[in-house]
């Protein structure tokens, strides 16, 4: 079994928990997350290595890396809204991105800033939000400290806003544009990339074009700036000298900015890099350079700085504290996409040890429906493709409604990439049913709130934004020539 063979074993976790509390009753850490928009693990230290990431390299070997890490839904608002609640999206309502009528978090629902401010910190969010509830920002971030302004994410190498941060305790987040970052080109084809397009990996769901095949080239690039920034962050920490009492989070909200992995529940669009530096003043901290090969869902990354900040877990918490002394890996973790945009859709995803599977709730329409997403290259391209005739039918099964599968099953192991569906082959059958199984009982005991569609006053908000230009049935009752 894939658990038994972890570099960082159990035995290990009750040694550095004890004297991790010890060394948090003397003085706390600094947490610091480095968040990144729209990015897969296409790294040096992920095995990757069509481009150099030194910087990112370098938390991991001086961390903990995690190889299986999954984010709880492969779009923005509502992985965002899912791990800074510390609860899966479907629970409380936060699982369509982006929800138009917001509200409050239910009672007895707490952000983590909110928990770690009251708890004396002084936390801060340089720049993007995007939750999908209502909040007042100086409950969950401290009021003195100055951001850059950026409205979306922070930008370039100047990092002299951590000088603020001397001498004071803090938990705070850097936002980064990952797959997002354009540069100067805008959203136009070709775009620019230090990697040849030919000798880039093409799963077969993509048609052989030279827009494909620049897409994934140009995301190595963003992986290159992504880089360059965390070498920026991590240099201004050590300048500001921050550096040795602050424990470092590098994660992505969700896969790459490719048509099957954002916005879809498979690996590419919900595994994602997830390392934890611990500093040197962190007594029994795991060794450098380990290596977990532990499921892990995204909402775990809450649970576990709550319990870095030396603060008890809220019972509102879904996730699991990684370094806990009692911890336990997980047997599987849930992923869910609902309405992105004006697409309205319901999927759900399993993934265990060995293999990924997906329910797909709405067989009536395609995999690529109609929405925001429509006016990138790669979706453009995909569109003219099939419109020519020049897709495989595994290309063009994503086009169709006619061919969208009730269920898929897939061996991770033999089909990485996830091309051959197993879900009818008799020999998975058992297989199958597990999985069907994990799934249909975690929804019931979660209350997955997925399951009822968006309410008509939603609905209505989404269809007035988007001026009526939607396709989903849903929105019928909105048309003036029902």
């Amino acid at each position: 079994m894939r658990f038994l063979t972890l570099l960082f074993s159990a035995l290990l976790l009750p040694t550095f928990q004890a004297a991790y509390a010890a060394n948090v009753a003397n003085k706390k850490p600094n947490i610091l997350w480095i968040f990144v928009d729209d990015m897969s693990d296409w790294m040096g230290c992920y095995g990757y290595e069509m481009v150099e990431t030194p910087n990112i390299d370098g938390l991991a070997d001086a961390g903990v890396r995690f190889e299986r890490a999954y984010m709880p839904s492969p779009v923005c608002s509502t992985t965002r809204s899912a791990i800074i609640t510390g609860t899966m999206q479907t629970t409380h309502g936060l699982h369509r991105h982006r929800t138009m009528l917001k509200k409050p978090l239910p009672a007895g629902v707490f952000t983590l800033p909110s928990l770690l401010k009251d708890a004396g910190y002084l936390t801060f969010n340089e720049s993007k939000e995007d939750y999908n509830f209502t909040f007042k920002r100086e409950n969950l971030f401290s009021e003195e400290f100055e951001r850059l302004g950026y409205s979306g994410h922070f930008k370039g190498r100047d990092v002299s806003f951590l000088e603020q941060l001397k001498g004071k305790l803090f938990f705070g987040q850097i936002q980064l544009a990952g797959g997002k970052f354009e540069g100067e080109t805008g959203s136009r084809y070709p775009m620019p990339s230090r990697v040849d397009e030919a000798s880039v990996h093409l799963p077969a769901h993509y048609p052989d074009t030279p827009v494909i095949r620049n897409a994934i080239a140009r995301h190595y690039e963003q992986v290159v700036e992504t880089d360059e920034q965390v070498g920026a962050i991590v240099a201004g920490l050590k300048e500001y000298g921050l550096w040795d009492n602050t424990i470092v989070f590098f994660f992505t909200d969700h896969g790459a900015p490719l048509p099957r992995a954002k916005q879809f529940l498979y690996e590419d669009g919900t595994k994602v890099p997830l390392i934890v530096r611990f500093p040197p003043t962190i007594e029994g901290a795991p060794e450098a350079g380990t290596v977990r090969e532990d499921l892990v869902n995204g909402i775990d990354i809450t649970a576990t700085t709550v319990a870095l900040g030396g603060l008890e877990i809220p019972a509102s918490f879904e996730g699991h504290d990684l370094f806990a002394a009692d911890y336990q890996p997980r047997e599987f973790v849930i992923s869910a996409r609902d309405r992105c945009g004006i697409a309205v859709d319901r999927i759900r995803a399993v993934g265990t040890e060995r293999f990924r599977y997906i329910r797909n709730y709405l067989t009536d329409r395609a995999f690529y429906q109609a929405q925001y997403r429509d006016k990138h290259a790669s979706i453009i391209e995909l569109r003219r493709a099939y419109a020519d005739g020049e897709m495989t039918p595994l290309q063009a099964s994503y086009m169709s409604a006619e061919t969208r599968p009730e269920e898929e099953l897939y061996d991770l192991e033999k089909d990485p990439d996830q091309l051959h569906n197993l879900a009818k082959d008799p020999e998975c059958a058992s297989i199958l049913k597990q999985h069907r199984q994990i799934l249909e009982e975690w929804i019931e005991e979660t209350g997955d709130q997925g399951q009822e569609i968006d309410s008509p006053e939603e609905l209505k908000a989404v269809y007035d934004y988007a001026k009526g230009n939607v396709e989903s049935p849903e929105y019928d009752f909105l048309r003036e020539d029902r």
